[in-house]
C-alpha cells in the first residue's frame, strides 16, 4: 500500500511532539509571557516534583487565577536553571487531550496513542515532565470511550514513579472526578492556586504591560492598568483576577489599534460632505439658468475649500499614524531583541549578548524617544495612549453600567451618598443619615471587617419608603437595585 507523504510525516514524528507542545523550548524561544507574583505557587509545585513518593502536583484553582501560568513560570525557571539540581535539564511537555481524542474513530486507537505518548516518558528515564491541563477531562469527564481505561493506564505509571505529572483543574471539578477515584486522588498531591488581589494584579499588569504594548503597537498608560485590575474586580464579579484585567487591556489595546487604522470622525465626515457636494455639483451642471449657474459657482468654490480642509486633514492623520506605526515597530523589535539578549546570555553567547545589550538595544531605545518626540504635543488626531477612560469603555460595553458612573471615584460616591439616596426617598433624613453613615465606615475600614456592612430595621406603616431604601442602598453599592434577596414574611 502506498502512503500519502502526510502520512510518512505523522509516522517520522513522535508521540509526543505530534500530541504535545513544548513549554520548555517556547520559554528558550521567549514565547512565553514573563510570570509575576507566582513565585511561592511555582516553589510548591518544585518542592513536590523533588520529592520521593507522591512527586505529582495537581494545581486547583477557579478558571482564570493563573494555574497554567504557575507552570509556564516552572519552565523559565528550568531554562534558565533556577532550580532544584534534580530538576535541571528537565523537559515540561504540555498533552493537548483534544489532540489526542481528535480522529480516534476506532475502538483503542486512543488508547493506542496514550500508549505511545507513555512510552515515550518512560523511554526518557525521568527527563519529562508532563502537564495536562484540564486533568479531569482525561480522567473521565464526559464520559467518552477511552476515558476510564485513560485513568487506569496512568495509575500504574504514578504508582511506580514513572510518570512525573502536573496536572490543573478547577476545584468543583476535581470533587466531581477525581477524588472519587481514591486510587487515583491519592497519587497527586494538591496545590491550591488562589486568586491574586488587586494590588498583585496591577504588579502581573505591569509585568505584561510590553508584551502587549509591541502586539498592539499602542502605549498603555499606569492608570489603565490601576482601573483595569480595580474595575474588573468590582463591576466582572462572574469572573476571576487577573484573567479579566488581562482581557480588558488586551480589548482596550485592540479597539485603539483599529481607531489609529481607520480614518478619524472628523475626516470620515467631511469625505461625505465633499461627496454630497461632488452629487449636488452635478445636478446644477445640468441646469442652464442663471441662478443655477451662480449657485453651481458658490458650491465649486465651497467644494475646493472642503477638499482642501480634507486633503491637509489626510496629511496629518497620515503623518501621525505613520509616527505611530514607527514608534510600535521599534517596540516590537526591542521586545525581539530583549528576548534574543536573554537566549544569548543562556546559550553563552556573550559576543552577541554584548552586541545587543550594549549596541543594538540601546539604539532601539534612542529610536523610541526620538520618534516619540516628533508626535504632535497638542491637537492630536489620533490618540495612541490607552487610558482609563478606554478601560471604562470597555467594561461599559461588557456590563451595561455607564461610563461616568464607572469613573466615578469611591470617596466622591461616599461623599454624595445622603444626596443619592435622597433622591428616591423624599422626607426621610434621618434613616438615610444612618445608612449612609454605617456604609461610610465601613469602607473607610474603621468598622470591624469581620462583621457586615450594616444591620439595619426599618420600622413604619406601609409605602413609607422601607423597601425603596434597601432598593437604592443596592443600587448605590451595586449598580444594581435587583441585587438584594427580598423575603416576604407575609
Amino acid at each position: 500500500m502506498q502512503t500519502t507523504p502526510m502520512a510518512d510525516q505523522d509516522e517520522q514524528q513522535s508521540a509526543l511532539e505530534q500530541f504535545g507542545i513544548n513549554l520548555t523550548d517556547r520559554a528558550r524561544q521567549g514565547k512565553l509571557d514573563p510570570v509575576i507574583g507566582r513565585d511561592a505557587e511555582i516553589r510548591r509545585i518544585s518542592q513536590v516534583l523533588t520529592r520521593r513518593t507522591k512527586n505529582n502536583p495537581v494545581l486547583i484553582g477557579e478558571p482564570g487565577v493563573g494555574k497554567t501560568a504557575v507552570v509556564e513560570g516552572l519552565a523559565q525557571r528550568i531554562v534558565a536553571g533556577d532550580v532544584a539540581e534534580s530538576l535541571r535539564g528537565k523537559e515540561l511537555i504540555a498533552l493537548d487531550i483534544s489532540a489526542l481524542v481528535a480522529g480516534a474513530m476506532y475502538r483503542g486507537q486512543f488508547e493506542d496513542r496514550l500508549k505511545k505518548v507513555l512510552k515515550e516518558i518512560t523511554d526518557s528515564e525521568g527527563q519529562i515532565i508532563t502537564f495536562i491541563d484540564e486533568l479531569h477531562v482525561l480522567m473521565g469527564a464526559g464520559g467518552g470511550e477511552g476515558s476510564v481505561a485513560a485513568s487506569n493506564m496512568l495509575k500504574p505509571m504514578l504508582a511506580r514513579g514513572e510518570l512525573h505529572m502536573i496536572g490543573a483543574t478547577t476545584l468543583n471539578e476535581y470533587r466531581e472526578f477525581i477524588e472519587k477515584d481514591a486510587a487515583l486522588e491519592r497519587r497527586f498531591q494538591q496545590v491550591y492556586v488562589g486568586e491574586p488581589n488587586v494590588e498583585d494584579t496591577v504588579a502581573i499588569l505591569r509585568g505584561l504591560k510590553e508584551r502587549y504594548e509591541a502586539h498592539h503597537k499602542v502605549a498603555i498608560s499606569d492608570s489603565a492598568l490601576i482601573a483595569a485590575a480595580a474595575l474588573s474586580h468590582r463591576y466582572i464579579p462572574s469572573r476571576q483576577l487577573p484573567d479579566k484585567a488581562i482581557d480588558l487591556i488586551d480589548e482596550a489595546a485592540s479597539r485603539l489599534r483599529m481607531e489609529i487604522d481607520s480614518a478619524p470622525l472628523e475626516i470620515d465626515e467631511l469625505r461625505r460632505h465633499v461627496d454630497r457636494l461632488k452629487l449636488e455639483e452635478l445636478a446644477l451642471k445640468k441646469e442652464k439658468d442663471d441662478a443655477s449657474r451662480e449657485r453651481l459657482e458658490k458650491l465649486r468654490a465651497d467644494l475646493k475649500r472642503e477638499q482642501d480642509k480634507l486633503s491637509e486633514l489626510q496629511a496629518k492623520w497620515e503623518t501621525e499614524r505613520s509616527i505611530l506605526n514607527r514608534v510600535g515597530e521599534l517596540k516590537t523589535r526591542l521586545d525581539a531583541a530583549r528576548i534574543e539578549a536573554e537566549r544569548a546570555q543562556r546559550e553563552g553567547d556573550l559576543e552577541r549578548a554584548s552586541r545587543l545589550l550594549y549596541a543594538e538595544i540601546p539604539a532601539l531605545e534612542r529610536g523610541i524617544i526620538e520618534a516619540e518626540s516628533m508626535e504632535p504635543s497638542e491637537d492630536r488626531m489620533v490618540n495612541e495612549q490607552v487610558t482609563e477612560e478606554d478601560i471604562a469603555a470597555v467594561i461599559a460595553g461588557w456590563t451595561g453600567i455607564p461610563v461616568g458612573r464607572l469613573l466615578q471615584g469611591e470617596s466622591e460616591k461616599l461623599v454624595h451618598l445622603e444626596a443619592e439616596l435622597g433622591k428616591r426617598l423624599i422626607g426621610q433624613k434621618e434613616a438615610v443619615k444612618a445608612v449612609a453613615d454605617a456604609v461610610r465606615r465601613s469602607r473607610a475600614g474603621i468598622s470591624d471587617p469581620n462583621r457586615p456592612t450594616g444591620s439595619f430595621l426599618f420600622l413604619g406603616p406601609t409605602g413609607v419608603g422601607k423597601t425603596e431604601l434597601a432598593k437604592a442602598l443596592a443600587a448605590f453599592l451595586f449598580d444594581d437595585e435587583h441585587a438584594m434577596v427580598r423575603i416576604d414574611m407575609s
